[in-house]
């Protein structure tokens, strides 16, 4: 193995067996940029390819097929003239694996999406490719990638035409967790607390590219003013180069993703197609599809609702830094995070952010809750207030509905000290588990449960919270 691979476990034993199988593999790696596709599969098979070839972004037809040839005259060897259709190009692709003697082939073609250019037909040279030949090559395993998630979903994954089905295995690379996030950073060297890792998670997410760009020499607001707030910064473009990258038309992804921001709570079908105008049929469904498939934005029920009523939250946590601090903030110091810690604008940001950490982690929550096999459902609660009646609004974010008939109410309080549970805040939240009782006519036994990062202070009230959670938790 070339490189150290953190965590992604289950993908590389994915690939692993694909290579040991006894028939024609093709599989296809997904997922937002920066995430982390093309390294998995060098680490892994860097000593092995026997074709890889990376297509260029916004590149000519006769630019792709020149970067093919070459690609594939210095892995074969031979002389082979640029071929002027992809046909011709796959026709060559197939000659020279015929010449190959091995146990398994192994043909890597990175950032597919960008050797679609127009009027090349490059996915119907690709479909007759595999369909007439290369499906019937038990040595042969083919892994194509791209981060233009829609592309991969409607040309190679989901595809009703040609290809349709002929994905063997389908890898779908989603953003490190918190324990992952904390190895990557040790094999940097970098040695934060728990509190600090958490803190950059809420600014970078788990993506591993934002991640490398970290220096051990700086403290952690040092890194975020360098690599967003200083003079041609880094990451400050990142944004519009992360959309533009992942889709075509990227400004209508634009549009929903900047009101979801607006948003925290998050909004419903309807209110989306209202405030994007965009009508609510099937283009909405594929960019909100299209949106969760890049781990951009989340959907979730709320207790007691139908279909209907789902509603999209923006949850990636990089977006969410970005548009909150970052974008159109030019000119401003370039100390802003250092010299920010009790601006009230980074207090409200934290604790969002920190419950987005929550629902990425859910699997860590259960686990501590002691109900990883009970079958259970993660929802919300909100009811609208009402002046007429006089009733006030009231949220509850995070609702786990277990078999047991226990329903877990979550809070989570991020801080950099034990949260202190007082009695007022006690009565609030015992208001709101009734009206949640009364509203839904539950039966089920309500648990109070605290995610808090820094744990709960010592006191007569405490006693009162059923479960308490903290980042220790959340980190296994």
């Amino acid at each position: 193995m070339a490189q150290q691979i953190i965590g992604r476990e289950t993908e590389i034993k994915l690939l692993n067996d694909c290579y040991e199988s006894s028939k024609a593999e093709l599989v296809a790696i997904y997922g937002r940029r920066r995430i982390g596709k093309t390294f998995l599969v060098k680490s892994l098979f860097q000593e092995r390819f026997d074709f890889f070839v990376t297509g260029m972004y916004q590149g000519k037809l006769k630019d792709q097929l020149a970067i093919w040839n070459k690609k594939l005259n210095e892995f074969s060897g031979f002389n082979h003239k640029t071929p002027h259709s992809w046909d011709e190009a796959f026709d060559q692709l197939k000659h020279y694996i015929l010449s190959i003697k091995k146990k398994k082939v192994v043909i890597f073609i990175d950032e597919m999406p960008w050797f679609d250019t127009p009027k090349s037909n490059f996915v119907r040279a690709f479909e007759f490719f595999w369909n007439d030949w290369a499906s019937t090559q038990e040595n042969l395993l083919m892994i194509v990638c791209g981060s233009a998630t829609t592309w991969m979903n409607d040309n190679v994954i989901s595809q009703k035409g040609g290809l349709h089905n002929r994905v063997t295995r389908r890898i779908r690379l989603s953003q490190f967790d918190l324990h992952e996030t904390a190895l990557f950073l040790e094999s940097k060297n970098i040695k934060w607390n728990k509190q600090q890792i958490a803190e950059c998670y809420m600014i970078l997410g788990g993506t591993p590219y934002y991640l490398d760009l970290l220096q051990k020499s700086k403290s952690l607001v040092q890194n975020i003013d360098f690599l967003f707030f200083r003079q041609n910064a880094e990451l400050a473009c990142e944004y519009d180069v992360l959309l533009n990258s992942l889709f075509k038309n990227a400004q209508t992804y634009r549009k929903i993703i900047e009101l979801l921001a607006k948003h925290g709570a998050g909004m419903t079908r309807k209110e989306l197609a209202e405030g994007t105008k965009t009508p609510v049929g099937g283009s909405l469904t594929e960019q909100l599809d299209n949106l969760k498939n890049c781990d951009f934005i989340r959907s979730y029920s709320s207790f007691g609702k139908t279909e209907r009523d789902t509603m999209y939250q923006l949850c990636d946590m990089f977006i969410l830094f970005y548009l909150r601090f970052v974008r159109n903030k030019g000119g401003q110091d370039e100390s802003f995070w250092t010299n920010s810690l009790d601006n009230p604008s980074r207090r409200a940001w934290s604790g969002y952010a920190f419950e987005q950490i929550c629902f990425g982690h859910i699997q860590q929550i259960k686990k501590s809750l002691g109900i990883s096999g009970v079958l259970s459902n993660v929802c919300s609660w909100y009811r609208k207030a009402d002046r007429s009646t006089g009733t006030k609004g009231r949220q509850i974010d995070m609702l786990i509905e277990r078999r047991d008939n226990v329903i877990n109410i979550c809070e989570a309080k991020f801080s950099n000290k034990p949260f202190t549970v007082t009695e007022s805040y006690l009565q609030e939240m015992y208001a709101r588990m009734e009206d949640f009782r009364n509203f839904t006519k539950t039966d089920a036994a309500l648990h109070l449960t605290m995610i808090a990062s820094a744990g709960i202070a010592p006191n007569e009230y405490a006693e009162s919270i059923n479960n308490v959670i903290t980042l220790d938790d959340l980190f296994k």
